[in-house]
């Protein structure tokens, strides 16, 4: 299990429709999923003090009901937050008015229901913490193995519904689910992208029409963001054609799809992958975008790709970060190890971080990460990525980060590595890291990551190295 996760501080605030002036929500008869409830009504001018009354089962008769109240909670606005303690269960509520001015009293009874799926069940899966919060407790973290939200008690509070789309049971994976700027909800599905809001309605989906890759479809993968300024940037991928013979006189030659069918001689050519960066408007327009086309055959990758063995242009790109303050995209690339920093809007690459292939001589590595995910950059500038450090397969993952040099023909130099640990009865030997993985910079500084692949622990560390929380989801 793959699980990419998430933590935001007060999430919710973002999530639930609080602005909704003199409308009752939730709605009569609503089937929520998610336990986290905004409460919103009509307020009375000749009132101010009101309390939210919640009882646990449908109830039409007000002495029933008010003898199974099980949350009470005083408010002054009309809109408030509360919490149900149980998925698949019926809840009545009203608002009980405490002022003694005239008028104030008591409003008529609302139902609401909470679904529930197997995926939130925790006899089918569940989140065990390792060790209780020390800071962000009231912090969420995202699930995307069971596409689910929980809090740093291991309990689920939020899960993603059946929809018209369909994405809730299908098979296929998910990746990349997280909060975005403007409060929606963002991530990867299979090769589609989504956008939804916390009821799971879907507000954007990727148009998928392969205008920058030239086929059929985008092939979107690993990772999705929507933007401060409102837009859309994804991963997506080109297919390209590496000429072999080309390659023997130490010359790269690539071409596209359209370029490859127009060409006569097609013998001497191998396919292979390159990945493409979208960024799309709200209408799905692309305004932007960036191949690695025109950058690899006048890179120093082409020492790389005529070492020993059949070449195969397979670099797997596989994170970004838009830094949309220095307008520049930090492109993560797995297989080289390597980072481009890529200017926006421009398309030129700025810095290329990692080890330089030169001619006839074999790839040794770079020192400082290997096969990594997650490339980002913390808030004083310095580059911090998850390190799945498979040169050394008996060795497990790392959280790198490193300072950028001052010029562009610099490299990076090594600030702070934290060694990730196995909280398991089975053996150290018993897992590997060849791929997956995440880390994000937390407000304070901390970090909080997600060991992927086989061993998927979820952990935050300060720059102390000190563990303050750490779960691990289990079937």
């Amino acid at each position: 299990m793959n699980i990419t996760p998430a933590v935001w501080k007060f999430l919710l605030v973002f999530l639930l429709p609080l602005s909704v002036v003199a409308q009752v929500l939730p709605a009569e008869g609503s089937k929520l999923n998610y336990r986290i409830v905004g409460f919103s009504f009509p307020k009375k001018v000749e009132t101010t003090k009101c309390e939210l009354q919640i009882a646990e089962g449908y109830y039409n008769n007000i002495d029933s009901f008010s003898q199974k109240i099980i949350l009470r909670k005083q408010i002054d606005k009309n809109k408030v937050i509360a919490e149900v303690p149980f998925f698949g269960k019926e809840y009545t509520w009203r608002l009980a008015y405490t002022d003694s001015k005239p008028g104030a009293g008591k409003t008529t009874l609302h139902h609401f229901s909470t679904l529930e799926i197997p995926n939130i069940d925790t006899g089918h899966m569940r989140l065990r913490i390792l060790q209780n919060a020390k800071t962000y407790k009231d912090a969420y973290i995202f699930l995307d193995g069971n596409r689910a939200l929980y809090d740093m008690k291991g309990n689920p509070v939020w899960f993603l519904p059946d929809n018209a789309e369909g994405f809730q049971n299908t098979r296929k994976e998910l990746r990349d689910m997280k909060i975005s700027p403007q409060g929606t909800i963002t991530f990867l599905i299979g090769k589609q992208i989504y956008e939804v809001n916390y009821d799971g309605s879907v507000l954007w989906m990727g148009p998928d029409n392969g205008i920058i890759s030239g086929g059929l479809s985008e092939d979107y993968h690993h990772e999705f963001t929507r933007l401060y300024n409102g837009n859309y940037m994804v991963l997506g991928n080109e297919y390209a054609y590496l000429d072999l013979s080309a390659i023997k006189e130490n010359k790269l030659v690539l071409k596209n799809e359209k370029e490859f069918a127009a060409d006569s001689n097609k013998v001497n050519f191998t396919k292979g992958v390159t990945t493409t960066i979208i960024e799309y408007d709200s209408k799905g327009n692309v305004v932007w975008s960036w191949k690695p086309l025109a950058y690899l055959p006048s890179s120093d990758v082409i020492n790389y790709l005529t070492k020993d063995g059949i070449p195969t242009l397979s670099l797997h790109d596989n994170s970004f970060f838009f830094n949309e303050h220095e307008n520049a995209i930090y492109l993560g690339i797995r297989n080289i190890s390597r980072i481009l920093k890529i200017k926006y809007p421009e398309g030129n690459v700025i810095s290329s971080y990692g080890e330089q292939f030169k001619p006839g001589i074999r790839p040794a590595g770079n020192g400082l990460f290997c096969n990594q995910h997650s490339c980002k950059v913390a808030k004083n500038g310095d580059i911090y990525l998850y390190d799945n450090h498979y040169c050394d397969p008996s060795s497990i993952p790392r959280i790198v980060k490193m300072e950028q040099p001052k010029n562009a023909s610099g490299q990076l130099k090594e600030k702070w590595i934290y060694t990730c640990t196995i909280d398991s009865p089975r053996l150290k030997q018993d897992y590997i890291f060849p791929m997956g993985g995440n880390v994000i910079e937390l407000p304070d500084g901390s970090l909080f990551s997600c060991m992927g692949g086989s061993y998927s622990k979820v952990f935050i560390v300060n720059m102390n190295k000190e563990i303050l929380w750490s779960a691990l989801p289990e079937k």
